[in-house]
């Protein structure tokens, strides 16, 4: 069974400007530069906590051209951060300081949420979650420990029927139907507080996506080791008729994909072995990491890479 949310990605415009606004507005950590194993003259970068947790990590592919996206039916519709119950006034006000769009707060499953957006338009927010003060927070860009983000709240979908969606939440990946609200069906796994909700909107008759900078590209959810990996993948295909992948090897997770029946892309990313294998973890995000098979190409590679334009962080 899952665990929640592992990590979700995201596509961007200039990756020196998705580097500043992650890390010097919303705080996160670069916890790893990397490229595109698919793409590999594009980054591949990661921002979560200090360790790069499952559960906190959003990661993109920034394309210095990307062509804006447009959110449609079988996509991504939000992905939603953590923060202490107090802290929305802060982030309203950085907001505003910022330039940041995003709109009023307002409540959510009695919750208060604060949405926005990032400069490439992705749909993006925070919710207040009494006693997350009390967990640890990465105190990146000039951002308080009392306000700082903890992790990945939640993740909302836009499909056409809730109901096959649903029974692959429940039935493999761990999570039960827990409240509704409007058109929004809440899906929880239980006892998990860091990325453990998943919210489903229901809208017949929507507009296709059109993927681009601002789209969430797929959502990744969390297997403890590769045995459990292999259990939901046979479960997909046992109880749903879905095909998987074969495991690809993206070098800090192991990884199977899948499209879930409502077409938003899934991927089951092992927990282990982590970011800290490959270089200490005080140091995470501080140089480019390849793989072994794109070493040999590593001059090249670095020569068609922009510039992130960011400082190393004193950690």
């Amino acid at each position: 069974m899952s665990h929640g949310i592992h990590h979700v990605t995201a596509i961007a415009g200039p990756a020196a400007r998705n580097a500043r606004f992650y890390t010097e507005t919303l705080g996160l950590r670069l916890v790893k530069r990397t490229v595109n194993f698919d793409d590999p003259g594009t980054w591949h970068l990661y921002y979560g906590d200090e360790a790069g947790t499952p559960g906190t990590i959003l990661t993109f592919f920034p394309w210095e051209h990307a062509a804006p996206g447009r959110l449609g039916v079988g996509e991504t519709q939000e992905t939603v951060f953590r923060v202490p119950e107090g802290a929305v006034g802060f982030w309203t006000q950085r907001f505003l300081e910022r330039g940041v769009a995003f709109d009023p707060p307002v409540r959510r499953f009695g919750e208060t949420a604060l949405a926005f957006r990032d400069p490439d338009g992705m749909r993006l927010a925070l919710v207040g979650v009494p006693g997350a003060e009390a967990e640890p927070g990465w105190t990146g860009g000039g951002v308080p420990a009392a306000a700082a983000i903890r992790g990945f709240h939640s993740v909302s979908l836009l499909v056409e029927d809730l109901g096959p969606t649903g029974a692959v939440l429940t039935d493999v990946l761990g999570f039960r139907e827990t409240a509704m609200e409007g058109t929004t069906t809440r899906f929880r796994v239980d006892g998990v507080a860091v990325g453990g909700i998943l919210d489903v909107r229901a809208v017949g008759g929507f507009l296709k996506p059109r993927p681009g900078a601002g789209s969430v590209h797929h959502v990744a959810f969390r297997a403890a080791d590769d045995a459990a990996e292999a259990a939901m993948a046979r479960r997909l295909t046992e109880n749903h008729g879905i095909a998987v992948t074969e495991q690809r090897d993206r070098n800090y997770f192991r990884s199977v994909y899948f499209r879930e029946p409502g077409h938003v892309l899934f991927e089951i990313a092992t927990d282990r072995p982590g970011f800290a294998v490959d270089e200490p973890a005080e140091r995470l995000g501080q140089a480019l990491k390849l793989p072994a098979g794109l070493e040999a190409h590593r001059a090249r590679i670095e020569a068609v890479l922009p510039d992130l334009g960011i400082a190393d962080e004193a950690a």
